[in-house]
């Protein structure tokens, strides 16, 4: 009988051309987007702007308006893990809300 090999099986992997990885770019931004939605008043919007993310009226207001005219707003920037947040407490409030990164 022949002998049985301990060594470990080498493990070869076939080069390609087409792999590629897509990792996130450290320095670019996230943002945090709140999407319009036919249920939310727009004074509850403007009124979740001002006490979470503590804006004031005016700011508020231009970013609600934005939300209602174009559909959407940037209502916050930063890291993925401060947008996961914003976009959870947005989910939280009953808005509609996205993140992703800023591509500018």
């Amino acid at each position: 009988m022949g002998q049985v090999s301990t060594a470990p099986a080498e493990i070869t992997r076939p080069a390609s051309d087409e792999e590629t990885f897509v990792v996130p770019e450290p320095d670019v931004p996230w943002i945090t987007l709140v999407h319009n939605d036919p249920v939310n008043l727009m004074s509850y919007v403007t009124y979740v702007f001002q006490s979470y993310f503590g804006y004031s009226k005016e700011k508020a207001t231009k970013l609600m308006m934005d939300v209602h005219q174009k559909g959407r707003a940037v209502v916050s920037t930063g890291s993925r893990e401060e947008m996961e947040r914003d976009v959870q407490a947005m989910h939280g409030y009953g808005l509609w809300a996205t993140l992703q990164q800023d591509r500018k």
